[in-house]
C-alpha cells in the first residue's frame, strides 16, 4: 500500500486538536469528518471514500458554504420545497435546505448554516447571505 510521507506529518501535528467533546443537545453547530489519513473532509460516513480509512476525526464546521445544486420538490409536502446540494468551506458536499424564495435560490449563492437539523425532515436548514438579485426597479 502506498503511504503519502506529507500525510503521516500531517496526521502527527493535529491529531488530537480537531477532537471535540460531545455537543450539548441544543447545540446547532454543525460537524463533520476529517480522515486522520489523507485528510479528506466528508460528512456522516462510516469510512473515508478516498483511502477507505476508519480513523475519522470530528471537526467543527464554520457553517458556510456555497450552493452547487438546487431543485424544487413538489412530492410528499403540502407546499413547494427546495432540496440543494451545498459545499461547505471546509470542502465536504451536504444536502440541506435553503430558506427564501425558491425562485431565487441559485448555483454559486453563498449560504450559511441556520440550524444543524430540520425538526421534521433532519436535515441542515441554511440562509442566503447576500440578497437574491432583483430586477430593475
Amino acid at each position: 500500500m502506498y503511504h503519502h510521507s506529507a500525510s503521516v506529518a500531517r496526521q502527527g501535528l493535529g491529531s488530537g486538536a480537531g477532537l471535540l467533546e460531545p455537543s450539548a443537545p441544543g447545540n446547532d453547530a454543525m460537524t463533520f469528518q476529517r480522515c486522520t489519513w489523507c485528510g479528506t473532509a466528508m460528512y456522516h460516513r462510516l469510512l473515508c471514500p478516498v483511502c477507505q480509512g476508519s480513523d475519522l476525526r470530528t471537526e467543527r464546521s464554520e457553517g458556510v458554504g456555497i450552493v452547487r445544486h438546487s431543485t424544487v420538490v413538489h412530492r410528499n409536502t403540502p407546499a413547494a420545497r427546495n432540496v440543494s446540494m451545498i459545499e461547505m468551506a471546509e470542502g465536504f458536499v451536504v444536502r440541506g435546505r435553503v430558506m427564501g424564495p425558491l425562485i431565487g435560490i441559485h448555483s454559486g449563492d453563498r449560504v450559511r448554516l441556520s440550524a444543524a437539523k430540520d425538526p421534521v425532515r433532519g436535515e441542515p436548514v441554511f440562509q442566503l447571505l447576500d440578497e437574491p438579485y432583483r430586477a430593475w426597479s
